[in-house]
């Protein structure tokens, strides 16, 4: 008799692995040593604030910035030795749109194409497709001066598409925009990842990261300060609820001495007191039943701006 075959699935090799990653300008640590790795079909997000690291990141897995150390493969190349190669598995939106505004819409799109030898037979169909995705069908012969920035934004992800890539590079996709407008990105980009597309996500939005982001890692300074989903992340650095409390700017200084005790930690900031705790709600009885009368309180879910907090000391924005 036989031995049975087994049923269990191969484990897809990662799509992305760095491994002591770093880049140095002079003195300066950009990415200081970091390693992660990104499977296919996943949703990853670099999230920090401002000259964490993040877009340096992003432009080596691109190919268009040399690492000082480190190893990098994507699709099982490397970018610096296999730039063409991996470039045409890669689907980029910068941080700042750089549309031709000399073309109009969908010549953006057919005009890009031409860069990977895409022929024009095959391109302006695909072009009609992509903005149909982009819900930017309407707008096709439009100049690109008279789009929105929501717009321009989704014109620059379709144009990232053209070539069909594994990975779709987005580095802080929705900076600028308004709320609608990120929302209607947001359901783009969900329907990207349910095409299977790999999304790589830089973000310091602590709410887009939790949108968009099956698991993340937390940067600051250059490092990686913690790995995880968004969801196990705020379990293991936060509690469950937040309650903030304000008193004034003289009297938050005098209510901290009697909040001690309150939950499970505090944070104090410039305009109000933070407690974390299981239960907002019961932390706030408890600072009412101590004589306190805050002049606005509110109760919240922890959140990866907790989380970055409790990680640096810092906010996502300083």
């Amino acid at each position: 008799m036989g031995v049975p075959c087994s049923s269990v699935a191969p484990v897809p090799e990662p799509i992305i692995i760095a491994r002591d990653l770093v880049k140095t300008y002079g003195e300066v640590r950009a990415v200081d040593g970091i390693s992660f790795e990104v499977q296919p079909g996943e949703s990853f997000g670099l999230l920090g604030p401002n000259g964490a690291g993040k877009s340096t990141t992003m432009r080596m897995i691109g190919g268009t910035l040399m690492r000082t150390g480190g190893t990098l493969t994507v699709a099982g190349l490397d970018p610096e030795k296999n730039g063409p190669e991996v470039r045409a598995h890669l689907g980029v939106v910068p941080q700042q749109d750089n549309l031709d505004e000399e073309l109009r819409v969908k010549e953006n799109i057919v005009i890009y194409g031409r860069y990977f030898g895409l022929p024009y037979h095959w391109l302006r169909p695909k072009a009609d497709e992509l903005l149909q995705f982009a819900q930017l069908t309407e707008k096709a012969k439009a100049k690109v001066s008279e789009l929105s920035g929501g717009m321009k934004r989704r014109l620059t992800i379709a144009r990232g598409l053209v070539n069909e890539p594994k990975v779709l590079l987005l580095d802080e996709p929705t900076t600028g925009l308004d709320p609608q407008a990120r929302h209607i990105l947001w359901d783009r980009l969900f329907r990207l990842k349910e095409e299977g597309v790999t999304l790589i996500v830089t973000t310091h939005f602590m709410d887009e990261a939790e949108q968009l982001c099956d698991r993340l890692i937390v940067i600051d300074k250059g490092r990686i300060m913690a790995e995880g989903s968004p969801a196990a992340l705020i379990r293991e650095y936060s509690t469950r609820e937040v309650l903030e409390v304000r008193f004034g700017a003289s009297g938050n200084a005098e209510a901290v001495a009697r909040l001690e005790g309150v939950g499970e930690r505090q944070e104090v900031l410039p305009d109000r007191i933070l407690i974390y705790a299981d239960s907002g709600e019961a932390a706030l009885e408890e600072v009412t039943a101590r004589g306190l009368s805050p002049r606005t309180s509110l109760v919240r879910r922890s959140s990866l701006e907790d989380v970055f907090r409790r990680l640096t000391g810092r906010s996502l924005v300083d």
